[in-house]
């Protein structure tokens, strides 16, 4: 029998953004927006700090969606379902392929220390296809010290990092969304980031006008109000999808005490750390046929998900 932790297997305590701070009518004056984006990140900042045992399948839940949000500014069409794709069927230490690295990068910012290195850096520029020198990556590095040790509000902070980026390399506004949600971790003395601003990027934030017209680049006017607006977006996301995560992961340590399988341990902190875990897992304890059963019973339990649609190569997750 397996035996967890209560205080692990227990919800944390979760909160949401405020009404008042989603009401949209209309674009907001500079200071709604920056006081809708601090009630936005009050609400989130619990969950950004909790160790919650489901914080790591959240953290990368989210790293999936902004993946898949990276692809059109890509001009690329993988969805959450081809990215996840790309992610489990490469083999160990094989090229995932443009989109898996992207996912790559993604899912590498949801694990770090939000603190940037020119050596860490050179590997996700590499997975976003670009090509940087390090020189110039060292002075990006201290360009985000000074930032994140300014002492401009987190938003305006994010918004500065993505506007110095673009200003520098107009082709990499992918890689500056990703350095925005580093920074702003960093400014709010978060243990890790969260993948937040991709997701907006291309929702009505970033518009010029309510109800349409350009997009805003980083640089471009607004740009602090629309990371301002968009943030409170991408915070209640993120919250809503943790309250989905917590009871989904309740009821999976709810029925862990009737799983019998030598290895379901391993099994069940994968489910609670990883987007996805593959039907066909074998681990030092666990074969792939007793994997199989093991799922089985975990879907009769209505402990998982089956993720993929397949037959074969299933996935799972919360």
């Amino acid at each position: 029998m397996i035996r967890l932790d209560p205080a692990a297997a227990a919800p944390a305590s979760l909160s949401t953004v405020p009404a008042w701070a989603l009401a949209s009518d209309g674009v907001p004056s500079d200071a709604d927006a920056a006081f809708q984006a601090g009630a936005a990140l009050g609400a989130l900042d619990g969950l950004a700090r909790a160790q919650a045992a489901w914080a790591g399948a959240w953290r990368q839940r989210l790293a999936l969606n902004r993946a898949a949000a990276s692809m059109r500014l890509a001009g690329r069409a993988e969805d959450e379902a081809a990215l996840r794709d790309a992610w489990q069927l490469c083999p160990a230490g094989a090229d995932p392929g443009p989109a898996g690295a992207v996912f790559g990068a993604w899912r590498q910012l949801a694990v770090q220390p939000p603190v940037a290195t020119p050596e860490g850096l050179v590997k996700i520029v590499d997975q976003l296809g670009l090509h940087w020198e390090g020189a110039a990556l060292a002075d990006l590095c201290t360009e985000i010290e000074e930032v994140a040790g300014s002492q401009r509000p987190a938003p305006f902070a994010a918004a500065a990092i993505a506007t110095h980026v673009v200003a520098t390399r107009p082709d990499a506004e992918l890689f500056s969304w990703w350095l925005a949600d580093l920074v702003l971790a960093q400014s709010l003395r978060w243990p890790r980031p969260l993948p937040l601003l991709m997701a907006q990027v291309f929702g009505p934030a970033f518009r010029a006008e309510a109800g349409g017209g350009k997009r805003i680049r980083p640089g471009e006017q607004r740009i602090e109000q629309a990371v301002c607006v968009a943030l409170v977006q991408a915070a209640a996301e993120a919250c809503r999808l943790a309250a989905e995560l917590s009871r989904r992961a309740e009821k999976l340590m709810a029925v862990t005490p009737k799983l019998r399988a030598k290895g379901a341990g391993d099994v069940i902190f994968l489910l609670l750390n990883e987007d996805a875990v593959p039907g066909s897992l074998t681990t030092k304890n666990l074969s792939r046929f007793a994997a199989r059963r093991l799922f089985e019973r975990l879907q009769q339990l209505e402990a998982v998900r089956e993720l993929s649609g397949r037959t074969s190569f299933r996935l799972f997750g919360l």
